[in-house]
């Protein structure tokens, strides 16, 4: 990664100390990484001897349970279960920290909140473009495992704990670990010499890695482990470029009541086949089918999902979504979408 600007560092210190009313804000159906991420400045601004909330958009996967315990129920508000509060929480605000994600639109039912809100904005992400505008400082770093590593080397220059990694919250290194952890699906993808170390620090000072393993991948339902059975045998295409897809359809996840969380990684699998080199796992959500992309070194999964799926992420890691009344007419019509939009996308990496 790159060397974190120690005016920036200087200028984020100053407004953790001024901040009378802080809100940490994530992206939508926030994953491993946003939520450690959000939990870990939630314990910092205790530090700083700040109240503060933390606001999202939709719950959370059960199996992160273990790093939510340990903030005050009250002080997380979930917009869909109380939209007012969440609402007003981000009005009242004189500074929101913004998590993982690079633009307002990725907080979906917060967006017209935020956009309104007079409060100062502070960005810490990994993600590609960030939406310069939005914000009044930005830390944006994209040669990093993720937002929660990020986080942490920003932590290490802040006064309060002054490079000693001994002095996070237990509870915050904790929701670092684990975002980290997710993040890099257990470390198998997007590590970098400073993943390393900061896992290393971390152990180093207590972390349990085998508690945060146990809650991550090992607390799921029966559910889950049918579905996936149900994903391999059934539901898996694999097109002659060499591209796997899943659909899951509303009907399915009824069947198997899904929940949030419970397809977390299913997008990995088919990666294990030799001859397939990107992998989209697509669910119907309402009006819209969200899409995950995952895609082995030389196959850009970000511009796939730019091009055709209106999203982004990573080179190798990256989600979007199609509309149902739009690109599709129903989740019916998304088979002959992957089929042709990802055979001209293959026609046009293997151009370059």
């Amino acid at each position: 990664m790159n060397a974190l600007n120690l005016c920036d560092i200087k200028a984020l210190d100053m407004k953790l100390s001024q901040a009378a009313s802080p809100v940490i804000v994530t992206h939508m159906k926030p994953d491993g990484d946003a939520m450690g991420s959000s939990i870990a400045m939630y314990h910092i601004l205790k530090l700083y001897g700040k109240a503060c909330k933390i606001a999202i958009s939709d719950r959370f996967p059960s199996n992160l349970e273990f790093i939510a315990d340990t903030i005050s129920s009250d002080d997380l508000i979930i917009y869909e279960e109380n939209p007012q509060r969440a609402a007003s929480a981000l009005s009242s605000s004189d500074l929101i920290i913004c998590l993982d994600f690079n633009a307002f639109h990725r907080t979906d039912k917060l967006e017209d909140a935020l956009t309104a809100s007079s409060a100062e904005k502070v960005l810490i992400d990994h993600h590609l473009s960030p939406d310069t505008e939005q914000f009044s400082l930005i830390f944006s770093e994209t040669e990093i495992s993720s937002a929660s590593e990020l986080l942490y080397h920003i932590l290490l220059q802040l006064p309060p704990i002054g490079e000693d990694a001994a002095r996070i919250p237990a509870e915050a290194a904790t929701a670092l670990m684990t975002g980290m952890t997710t993040d890099t699906n257990n470390f198998a993808n997007s590590v970098y010499p400073s993943t390393l170390m900061m896992a290393s620090s971390l152990l180093a000072v207590g972390v349990d890695r085998n508690m945060i393993l146990q809650n991550i991948y090992n607390s799921f339902g029966e559910c889950r482990m049918r579905l996936m059975g149900h994903i391999l045998k059934d539901l898996m295409r694999i097109t002659p470029d060499g591209v796997a897809y899943i659909i899951l359809d509303s009907r399915t996840q009824k069947e198997y009541n899904v929940s949030e969380g419970d397809t977390e990684g299913f997008v990995n699998l088919p990666l294990s086949i030799k001859k397939v080199v990107m992998s989209l796992l697509l669910k119907e959500d309402g009006d819209r089918v969200r899409v995950s992309i995952r895609s082995k070194k030389g196959i850009s999964a970000n511009r796939c999902a730019r091009t055709y799926f209106n999203g982004g992420g990573h080179e190798n890691a990256a989600g979007g979504r199609l509309y149902i009344g739009k690109e599709i007419e129903s989740i019916a019509d998304a088979e002959a979408y992957i089929e042709k939009y990802t055979h001209i996308f293959m026609s046009e990496e293997n151009e370059n």
